[in-house]
């Protein structure tokens, strides 16, 4: 990856970490499948805005729209729903260290489906030492409910393997001529038409009480910031990247978290988070290889 691959990670991270805690929020007042479809119909009304604003053609080629659709159930509809369902029972610290599973799948289901990613020893002591980091970083507290709520980890799990098979469906769309925002916009969209029937069969809206108002806050923040701008910014990065260094993102999310707590709300760093930065940076380092080439 080049320095605006690298950039372009850290600000997902940022845009991503930013969703556990809108998710753990909005849960209370939303129901699952209706919050990820405010969520994606949302984000795409705020790309087709965007979309127009630039003057940007309107209709994407018929042979594209079948793959938006599988993408946007592996990428968006069925992890959004499983991750939201987990968070009703079980921490956003577990789910984000479940969350960074997903490289370990990315370098799994690349090296079965490409040519050009296959799996290395240093892409795969890249992803243990992430993990290892992420899991040292959260804390024992956290790690001792692992085994507890099993089907809410399973879900998360779930969650992560198709997040990995997403990132290399996703590649196609770069051959195919199909920029960034276009696939952003064309999968958020089909996404919407995925769960409306979801929707009205198990969880009609005349049925449903009001959100609090914190809960509406939280929509917007998870509307705009971790769906639409991270979007734009995850399939830029997967067309010049590729599937598996994109997902290294997920390693990523706890340190921004644990950083923005610090310095924004004045929260405490204790040992272990430096530790398992280090972990994680060594970990990045692996994948990426040319600083061990150049050493």
């Amino acid at each position: 990856m080049n320095r605006a691959d690298w950039a372009t990670l850290l600000i997902l991270s940022v845009l991503w970490g930013g969703s556990f805690f809108f998710i753990g929020i909005a849960i209370h007042s939303i129901a699952p499948i209706t919050l990820v479809l405010l969520r994606v119909s949302l984000g795409a009304g705020l790309l087709w805005a965007w979309r127009i604003i630039r003057r940007e053609a309107w209709v994407l080629p018929r042979a594209v729209i079948p793959a938006l659709f599988l993408l946007a159930l592996l990428n968006n509809a069925l992890p959004f729903i499983l991750f939201a369902f987990a968070q009703r029972t079980i921490p956003s610290g577990l789910a984000s260290i479940l969350n960074a599973t997903t490289p370990i799948w990315g370098v799994i289901v690349a090296h079965l489906f490409t040519h050009d990613e296959r799996m290395t020893p240093g892409k795969v002591a890249g992803v243990l030492l992430g993990f290892a980091g992420v899991a040292v970083m959260i804390g024992a507290d956290l790690l001792g409910q692992i085994g507890t709520n099993v089907l809410a980890q399973l879900a998360c799990l779930g969650s992560t393997l198709s997040y990995a098979l997403a990132g290399v469906w996703g590649r196609r769309f770069r051959g195919l001529g199909v920029s960034p925002v276009a696939v952003a916009t064309g999968s958020l969209s089909a996404a919407a038409i995925i769960l409306l029937p979801l929707v009205l069969l198990f969880e009609p809206p005349w049925q449903a009480s009001a959100p609090a108002p914190q809960a509406w806050m939280a929509l917007a923040g998870l509307t705009f910031f971790s769906t639409a701008i991270a979007y734009i910014l995850y399939f830029k990065l997967l067309a010049s990247a590729g599937a598996t260094n994109s997902l290294l993102v997920t390693f990523l999310i706890p340190v921004t978290a644990i950083l923005l707590g610090t310095f924004v709300l004045g929260e405490h760093l204790a040992p272990r988070h430096f530790a398992g930065m280090a972990l994680i940076g060594l970990g990045l380092a692996a994948i990426d290889g040319r600083l061990l080439r150049r050493r």
